[in-house]
């Protein structure tokens, strides 16, 4: 087994190096920028088509008669700016707790995204908020027009106390963040998945890769291979990740805070997303080098090829029914089956807190690499190593 990984390693480090190193690979960096400048457009354009509903929420621990009050300055306000770029506030009797706004914030129905207290003489607006957020700077509106209706003009100073505990978000605004890690990870497995295909064909159309198998076990040069094109993809990644937030912090100042909170919080999402992505890439280029293997042409690599990428789109409908059931039966079958099962846990992240359900699936998931390993290096020793096997047919004798 030693021996194995470290032929695997040496073997990756040649694949990498050569792939990285070369110009083709900047050309490939490129790339995805385009695309991904039209989904952005396309994002742009449809995003007032939201659903007014999944708008953030302030809870407001108050009397009836200022959160009343805090109401009809919201509803003036309604009448001069669009009701989609507001904020909701709902009301909350207040307690005598001192411990009541971090207890409206735990809680998971309704989901609050901050608790405005002391009402519109001291407010504190308490919650995951930043302070030049955009719902931190629509509550100070408010309260200036709700101190303006009272003559109380002036500044209003309204300090914002973060919390390190994630608010509790709305189920649709989860599902908007399990979909959207759904749909990455979809896109960047197809779109990096393939460089494995022309890889293999190009070293089997050079005889390299008979003479690397002469050296090396089989097993040893495809797990090199799955495992260089997976540091090079992570390579590209983290390329297009430096552009995109460099992108966004000239654009916006607030990140990702205005974005719905996943469960598990987004240091591990994206930890998650990042080991799902490798999941996701091992599985399919288990099967793209299997399929490699069989084929001898790049017209057989077409051939063959377009079948498992239509499944993948089959795969990815199947895992989008774990979006807002995640314990559903329909959804622990998706998240059973290998080739779905990536998806299904990433969006499960976004929905459901806890880490122990993602240890079991990656465990799973690499049992199914190595057996989707296996199954490709036979299907290469008996396609490849044994191509040069020739049965020659006896000639017939010549009649006199």
């Amino acid at each position: 087994m030693r021996e194995l990984l470290r032929a695997a390693f040496v073997i990756a480090r040649r694949d990498f190096t050569a792939t990285v190193l070369s110009r083709a690979f900047l050309l490939f960096l490129l790339g995805p920028f385009f695309p991904v400048l039209m989904i952005l457009v396309f994002g742009a354009a449809t995003a007032p088509m939201g659903d007014v509903n999944e708008k953030p929420t302030v809870a407001v621990i108050s009397s009836a008669a200022e959160f009343e009050a805090l109401e009809q300055a919201r509803q003036r306000l309604d009448e001069a700016i669009s009701p989609a770029t507001l904020v909701n506030i709902a009301h909350v009797e207040p307690t005598g707790d001192p411990q009541q706004a971090a207890n409206v914030l735990q809680a998971r129905k309704p989901g609050y995204v901050a608790v405005l207290v002391g009402g519109l003489d001291d407010p504190r607006l308490v919650g995951s908020v930043g302070a030049a957020s955009g719902t931190a700077r629509q509550m100070r509106v408010f309260i200036a027009e709700a101190r303006r209706h009272r003559e109380s003009n002036g500044p209003v100073n309204l300090p914002v106390l973060r919390t390190e505990q994630a608010p509790a978000v709305p189920a649709g605004a989860q599902a908007m963040t399990a979909r959207g890690g759904q749909s990455l990870l979809f896109l960047l497995t197809l779109l990096l998945a393939g460089m494995l295909l022309s890889q293999l064909i190009e070293e089997k159309s050079n005889k390299v890769i008979e003479v690397l198998a002469a050296a090396v076990p089989v097993d040893s040069i495809f797990l090199g291979k799955l495992l260089a094109m997976l540091t090079a993809s992570l390579v590209g990644i983290a390329v297009w990740t430096s552009v995109g937030a460099a992108v966004i912090a000239a654009v916006s100042s607030h990140g990702l805070q205005n974005l719905p909170v996943p469960a598990v919080g987004w240091p591990a999402f994206i930890l998650l997303g990042l080991v799902y992505f490798a999941m996701s890439y091992l599985l399919l280029g288990a099967i793209f080098l299997g399929i490699g293997a069989h084929a001898s042409s790049a017209r057989e690599v077409q051939t063959l090829s377009m079948p498992v990428t239509m499944a993948q789109v089959v795969i990815f409908a199947l895992a989008s029914v774990a979006v807002g059931q995640p314990d559903s039966t329909k959804a622990m079958a998706a998240a059973a089956f290998p080739l779905s099962s990536p998806y299904v846990m990433i969006a499960r992240a976004a929905e459901v807190p806890g880490l122990w359900p993602h240890l079991v699936a990656v465990a799973w998931q690499l049992l199914w690499v190595a057996l989707f390993l296996r199954v490709a290096s036979g299907v290469f020793r008996k396609s490849v190593l044994k191509s040069g096997r020739v049965k020659v047919k006896p000639r017939k004798p010549a009649r006199a």
